[in-house]
Order: C-alpha cells, then sequence, then structure tokens
C-alpha cells in the first residue's frame, strides 16, 4: 500500500494484528477480531476506533463564527462556545460538498471536522468563500490525532480519568471541553458515528497514542476492545447516518436525504440557498429510504431499484444489521413509490435483490437520551 497516509496510531495497530486496508488516502484497520464482535461489544460495552484520519480545518479571526454560519446550512450563529453542531456544507446548486461537525471553541475560534476523503476538497472549498470576512483559514489535520470512545460503558469508564471545568457525567450531547484525559490535555466532545452514547476526543499526535493504549489498558474491566472501519460503517448504518460518496454527495441535497433539521432557510443566506428554496418551492421528488432484503444478498451502492419494469431509485448503502440479523439496505426512492411495506426489486444486471421498504432508523438511537 505505497503512498498511502498513516495515522499516529499506525504501530500500535500492528502490534494488534489488525488487518490494515486503503481508506480515504489512509492505511487504516479494517477490524482486529471479526466486524460482527467489535460492532456487538460497542452496543454492548464499549469501544475505541481510530478516526485521527478525520480532517480538522480551524477558522479564527473575528468573523470566525459568522463565516461559518455562511458555509453551512445549519444555523451556527447563536452557538454557545463549548456547543458542536451537526451540518451539510452545500455548492450553490444545492448538492452537498460534505457532512461535518462545526465546533465553538472560544470567541474567535471555529473548528470544522471533516470527512477524511473530503478534506483538501473541503479546505479549498472554505477558502474560496472567505471573501469579505475577517478570518485566517488554517488546514490543521497534521496537528490533530482523535480516538472515538463509543458505547454505553464509555462514561462510566471515561469519567475517573478526566479532568476538567465540566465532569464528564455532566457535559451534555453535542458539547466539548477542553480537560485532562489520563493526565494529557485533550479536547473532548460529546459526539460520534454509531448511535450509542460516546466522546470523540483530540489531542496531539504524539499524545494520541498514549490515550490509545491506557484506554485499552484501563477500560479492561469494561469490555472495552478496539473497533475497525468496518464496525464503524456496520455501526453508523443500523442508526442509519449518512456516509458520504454513499448516501449523500454533490448529486443530492440535504431535503432528499431526510437532514431537513440540519438546514434554516431562516437564515438571511448561506451557500447554496437559492437552489433549496428552488427545491422546496418545485417539490423533494425522491427520498432515502430504508429497505430490509428479502432475498439476493447484499445490494451494492450504485444498483438500480425499479417498481415492477420502471425505474425508481438507486442503491446507497447495503449490508448485515448484527443487531437485527438481517440484511438491511438504504437508497433513493421517488416519493410516489416509497410507502412504508412497499416491494421493490434491486439489480446489478445479473442479480435481482427484493425489497421491503421498512422505518428508519433500523435501530434505536441510544446517543442524546442519557440526562445530564
Amino acid at each position: 500500500m505505497n503512498n498511502l497516509k498513516r495515522t499516529p496510531l499506525y504501530e500500535e495497530h500492528k502490534k494488534l494484528g489488525a488487518e490494515m486496508i486503503p481508506f480515504a488516502g489512509y492505511e487504516m484497520p479494517l477490524k482486529y477480531s471479526s466486524i460482527r464482535e467489535e460492532h456487538l461489544n460497542v452496543r454492548n460495552n464499549v469501544g475505541i476506533f481510530d478516526v485521527s484520519h478525520m480532517g480538522e480545518i480551524e477558522i479564527r479571526g473575528s468573523d470566525a463564527l459568522k463565516f461559518a454560519h455562511f458555509l453551512v446550512t445549519n444555523s451556527v450563529l447563536d452557538m454557545k462556545i463549548g456547543r458542536v453542531k451537526y451540518t451539510p456544507m452545500c455548492y450553490e446548486h444545492g448538492g452537498e460538498v460534505d457532512d461535518l461537525f462545526v465546533y465553538n471553541l472560544g470567541e474567535d475560534f471555529v473548528l470544522l471536522v471533516v470527512n477524511a476523503s473530503n478534506y483538501e476538497k473541503d479546505l479549498k472549498f472554505v477558502l474560496e468563500h472567505k471573501n469579505g470576512f475577517h478570518v485566517e483559514i488554517l488546514g490543521k489535520t497534521e496537528d490533530y490525532g482523535e480516538v472515538a470512545i463509543q458505547g454505553p460503558k464509555a462514561e462510566e469508564f471515561l469519567r475517573s480519568y478526566f479532568e476538567g471545568e465540566i465532569p464528564l457525567e455532566k457535559l451534555g450531547y453535542f458539547k466539548a471541553t477542553y480537560g485532562k484525559l489520563f493526565g494529557l490535555g485533550v479536547l473532548i466532545s460529546r459526539t460520534g458515528y454509531t448511535g450509542e452514547d460516546g466522546f470523540e476526543v483530540y489531542a496531539s499526535p504524539e499524545e494520541i497514542v498514549t490515550i490509545w493504549n491506557e484506554s485499552l489498558k484501563k477500560g479492561e474491566a469494561f469490555g472495552i476492545k478496539p473497533a475497525g472501519l468496518g464496525a464503524r460503517d456496520t455501526l453508523r448504518f443500523e442508526v442509519c447516518y449518512w456516509l458520504y460518496g454513499n448516501d449523500i454527495d454533490e448529486t443530492t441535497n440535504p431535503f432528499e436525504a431526510g437532514q431537513t433539521f440540519a438546514v434554516k432557510m431562516d437564515k438571511e443566506d448561506f451557500i447554496g440557498k437559492k437552489a433549496l428554496e428552488k427545491v422546496l418551492l418545485e417539490g423533494v421528488k425522491r427520498k432515502l429510504t430504508g429497505f430490509k432484503v428479502l432475498s439476493g444478498g447484499v445490494p451494492r451502492h450504485g444498483m438500480k431499484i425499479f417498481k415492477e419494469d420502471k425505474l425508481v431509485g438507486y442503491i446507497t448503502s447495503g449490508n448485515m444489521s448484527f443487531v437485527r440479523n438481517e440484511i438491511l439496505s438504504l437508497g433513493y426512492v421517488d416519493v410516489a413509490y416509497r410507502e412504508e411495506g412497499s416491494k421493490l426489486v434491486a439489480t446489478d444486471g445479473k442479480r435481482q435483490f427484493e425489497l421491503l421498504i421498512i422505518p428508519m432508523p433500523f435501530v434505536e438511537i441510544k446517543a442524546g437520551k442519557k440526562k445530564v
């Protein structure tokens, strides 16, 4: 795997016997034991993921929050320091550049955490739109290491090892704080990509190695195990979180993707607003839809979906749900054909996959349910 980047935790993955694969320009762990085992351990106990490949873009200056508010579809201008918001970021034509987290970390400091595969593209997009704003934009992904510690036992495990102004049991969902974890300086937020309660921890590339190893050592009593990209994908899939490049991309808009909650059309302006106004005026033509796969195996991205002989959509993601023990799928379907309980057929031209439209998400989202 020549020319691939490596995260600060690469050597630790090798020591643990991980199966490494190329992903978003990085050599990343697919799994350490089995995807199923890692998946269920996150659902039932706690798992730790290397997410140091994610991209970090810093926006600094007196207009930092104002600029971020213009860049994205969600409303971030009213964010208090220590708040985090999920949001799409759109092109002028309404298609999605990326979906990302916006952190308000100070009066003049906003952090964007973007998908690894989109980092260079996103950085270029942000830089291209800075005109008129008093901001400095810095691509800082090389300065950050990141791990995600996810699962119902995440807080119980971490709280005695964290020191900060806000104890972890008081840190609300989509909130962030600075402090020390295992004696090392970190930014920690109650966020994740699994649908479980949990935290994402940012530190220097050097210190993230210590945090990874200390987590695995001190988390043994709580059942902690490392989890790879395979489980990260199956976990997000069960709760129907979007994967950029599959479920959303530059050809999809937030309304058809089911991200309406993160689009604030009452904002004075943001990139793509006019195009999205037109979408609403003309009506949403298709929507992301969930399926139980009744026969045929696992459908793959791009397969066409038919109602009898009529083309009505395409598959975006397909996978095994280890909680439901069923093969499930996501895809865009024309609004006239997505009634719950309806049957459709997906095909790759050779095989056919019988689909039953079911509610989303496929399993209960536990994240954000804990009262603090």
